[in-house]
């Protein structure tokens, strides 16, 4: 009786080139014969199979999302026909079918974007709850307070769930809370440098605490942290952002608060070369508060000597910054801090270059002195990255050896 057929398996196009690459590499090294190369090589043929799925998931997001917002604006239109309690109610048991309805789907093995876009729409709709209920309870649905419920909400439901939907929404909500909560009562620029740096101190921290553990709330994390440093940065470097001083209201201090103890619980549960990155958060989060500390005139046809001097140290903090999170995006395999760092990069030397230097350096030497900049910075950028991963390849080798020689 004859073998049956072999079917090949359908892989994106990118995929099959780079093992077709990888292939030919392992039998050149005589790792792997010629003939094994090509049997293993007509395993997979190239396919659309994953695009069609990926435009169908993209999709059923942009369904939820919408009919989720349209939810919550059906609540602020107060829907007049209904009472209150009526509306609560009605509001309620939408959530709770949606809610039931997406986990008793990833139950019964459902189709992956079909549970995700149910449980997003899950997300949405506990919003709409709590509006509703203050709507019904008189109070008003602008107060910060209600935003930070919903990410509460979404947050607890995305944790007992291990759901990526409903975790981004508690994250996106969550970070809004995150501002307008301290700042609803004593706004100030130097508030928004605590905030920002403290916020880069906590997400990094919990990126910390869930590597190895939920991988995909671990890389949300590290994203967020990595943006809220940066605009830490960028917002401390404005001059004479910090000459309304800040006041130490109750959430301002409870957001430092929850900053340094998820810093402690990185480093007492994940000890090792892990806790750098909390460090590096920290470290941000000191010299950003300094540089908002630092006041110079705000008269930008006189510059003077403490105006070049601020502005000098914050652009070397910044590189030194970008750098940094290079060198994490690259060893963390993490393209999107490297991204994020060469664009802040460049968006803050142009700031910089136009907010300070160019009463001084005007016209074309602006553009000149700024494109020189660039280049240069853009070279030792790949230099950096070009010898990271040279050291990395080493590591890689050395440990392999020992590894054999054990």
């Amino acid at each position: 009786m004859d073998a049956p057929a072999l079917i090949p398996r359908s892989v994106p196009p990118r995929q099959l080139a780079w093992l077709r690459t990888e292939l030919t590499d392992w039998a050149s090294d005589g790792l792997i014969t010629e003939e094994q190369a090509e049997r293993i090589a007509v395993r997979y043929r190239p396919g659309l199979g994953h695009a069609r799925v990926n435009v169908g998931r993209v999709l059923l997001y942009l369904g939820g999302g919408f009919v989720g917002v349209g939810l919550i604006w059906l609540v602020a239109a107060n829907l007049d026909q209904l009472s209150p309690l009526a509306r609560f109610l009605a509001v309620a048991l939408i959530w709770l079918a949606l809610l039931v309805g997406g986990e008793t789907l990833a139950a019964r093995k459902a189709s992956a974007p079909v549970v995700g876009a149910v449980r997003l729409l899950a997300a949405l709709g506990i919003g709409a709850v709590l509006f509703q209920a203050a709507q019904s309870l008189q109070v008003p649905a602008f107060e910060p307070r209600l935003v930070g419920l919903w990410s509460a909400a979404a947050l607890v439901h995305a944790y007992a769930t291990r759901a990526y939907l409903p975790f981004l929404v508690g994250v996106a909500t969550g970070v809004g809370w995150w501002f307008s909560q301290p700042l609803w009562d004593e706004p100030s620029g130097l508030a928004v440098v605590l905030l920002f740096g403290a916020g880069a101190v906590l997400a990094t921290s919990l990126a910390v605490l869930h590597d190895k553990r939920i991988e995909a709330f671990a890389w949300t994390w590290r994203t967020v942290g990595a943006g809220m440093a940066l605009l830490a940065m960028f917002v401390a470097a404005i001059p004479d952002v910090g000459s309304d001083r800040v006041t130490w209201g109750f959430w301002l201090v409870v957001a430092l608060g929850a900053a340094g103890l998820s810093a402690v619980a990185a480093a007492v549960t994940r000890p090792g070369i892990r806790v750098l990155e909390p460090a590096g958060a920290i470290a941000v989060l000191v010299v950003a508060t300094l540089l908002g500390l630092w006041q110079t005139g705000t008269d930008t046809s006189s510059v003077d000597a403490a105006d070049w001097a601020h502005a000098a140290v914050s652009v070397m903090a910044y590189v030194v910054l970008a750098v940094g999170l290079v060198a994490l995006g690259t060893v963390r395999e993490h393209p999107p801090l490297v991204w994020m760092a060469m664009v802040g990069l460049v968006v803050f030397t142009t700031f910089q270059s136009f907010a300070v230097f160019a009463p001084i350096v005007t016209g074309a030497w602006l553009f000149v002195v700024l494109g020189t900049v660039f280049l240069g910075t853009g070279f030792l950028f790949d230099r950096a990255r070009r010898e990271l991963a040279h050291a990395l390849d080493s590591d890689d080798t050395n440990s392999d050896s020992t590894g054999a020689d054990r």
